[in-house]
């Protein structure tokens, strides 16, 4: 069936162009060049001498792992692919047909096993990849078949021929025991091109396949950097927003501030909260939930926090100890060098402002 044209095209065009197959090759190969052994050298009329030469451009000798096979057409001439490992927390080990990148994790509170899982699954609905299989426990995620069509040519008159490339991949998710790190690898498992509908026989060398791995990869990567900036941004913004923080101080018992996040939050709010009213942190212990701090005496300061009221804690060294509490909440309990509580007197009164600063929400950049 002819296909619509506009008026204005009066002669039948048909456009050809190279295959995928034949744009890896050189144009106008010599086959001759493969018989050559030695460089030949210049011929010097008799009676004149041989010239220096200069052995700065000489080719070295080809190394022992070099497949020695790979002349005239079955070189492939393009250049490599480069490995783009642009996501927060990667960095790339390549291997000799696959590809494994190693993936720091960017939030303690995340499974990395899970987060993997399920950004590749987005990537996957998102470019419209069907899963063929996924196995949680094992960490594979096999896809089935990729295809990409390229038209070869074009004709007015009939219908085009095609270049297709159909290809299937293995995704391999390894998450070590501690999970802060682990590895996500990518096979090329199956492989299938075919002309206007007749299959090629085509024998993929290992260079071959890195070269596909890497085109996947680099597209795999530059998704989940993505969905990771978007992550960051949003942990930036839940932390940048501020803690309520309650005073118990019942009957009988000592007083202590109760603020509603998990330790982790509360932890990194009081490394910032706390030099912002004065108190210098010296040390730390993140096991133990201890910080160790000291004050000065800076009336001017107290009184700009307080309303001019005159804070009863003297200076020196004290420690503000964190505990988990109920419901994912955390306590805070101030004590002084010997690890004893302060008075509720003390807690109450510093309570004010630092339930303020706490509470305080901050600019995101």
């Amino acid at each position: 069936m002819l296909k619509q044209i506009s008026p204005l095209i009066l002669v039948v065009a048909v456009s050809a162009c190279s295959t995928p197959t034949e744009r890896k090759l050189a144009n106008d190969i010599d086959q001759n060049y493969q018989d050559l052994t030695v460089a030949p050298k210049l011929i010097i009329p008799e009676g004149l001498n041989q010239p220096t030469y200069s052995k700065e451009y000489d080719i070295p000798e080809v190394g022992a792992k070099v497949d020695q096979n790979l002349v005239g057409n079955r070189l492939d001439i393009r250049p490599p692919l480069q490995v783009l490992p642009m996501a927060e927390g990667t960095r790339v080990e390549e291997g000799s047909e696959n590809i494994k990148v190693v993936v720091e994790s960017i939030d303690n509170d995340i499974s990395l096993k899970q987060e993997l899982f399920d950004v590749l699954k987005e990537y996957f609905a998102k470019k419209s990849i069907p899963l063929r299989s996924e196995d949680f426990d094992k960490g594979t995620l096999e896809t089935d078949w990729i295809e990409s069509d390229e038209v070869i040519e074009s004709s007015l008159w009939g219908s085009d021929k095609v270049y297709k490339l159909k290809q299937r991949y293995l995704y391999t998710v390894d998450v070590r025991p501690h999970g802060r790190s682990g590895n996500l690898t990518i096979d090329l498992i199956e492989h299938e091109e075919s002309y206007d509908g007749d299959l090629q026989e085509v024998l993929l060398s290992g260079e071959d396949k890195r070269r596909y791995t890497i085109d996947r990869l680099n597209d795999s990567i530059s998704y989940i950097s993505i969905e990771r900036a978007k992550a960051l941004k949003a942990k930036r913004l839940k932390e940048s927003l501020g803690i309520d923080v309650n005073l118990v101080n019942e009957a009988e018992e000592q007083a202590y501030w109760l603020a509603d996040a998990k330790f982790k939050r509360t932890w990194d709010r009081l490394r910032i909260v706390l030099p912002e009213m004065g108190f210098e942190i010296v040390d730390m212990d993140s096991n133990k939930g201890l910080l160790y701090i000291n004050v000065t005496d800076d009336s001017g300061f107290w009184s700009s926090l307080w309303s001019e009221k005159e804070l009863p804690i003297e200076a020196g060294s004290y420690r503000i100890e964190l505990k988990d509490g109920a419901n994912d909440k955390t306590e805070i309990h101030l004590l002084n060098a010997e690890n004893q509580p302060l008075s509720n007197e003390v807690v109450t009164a510093v309570y004010e402002g630092f339930s303020e600063l706490m509470q305080e929400d901050r600019k995101v950049r």
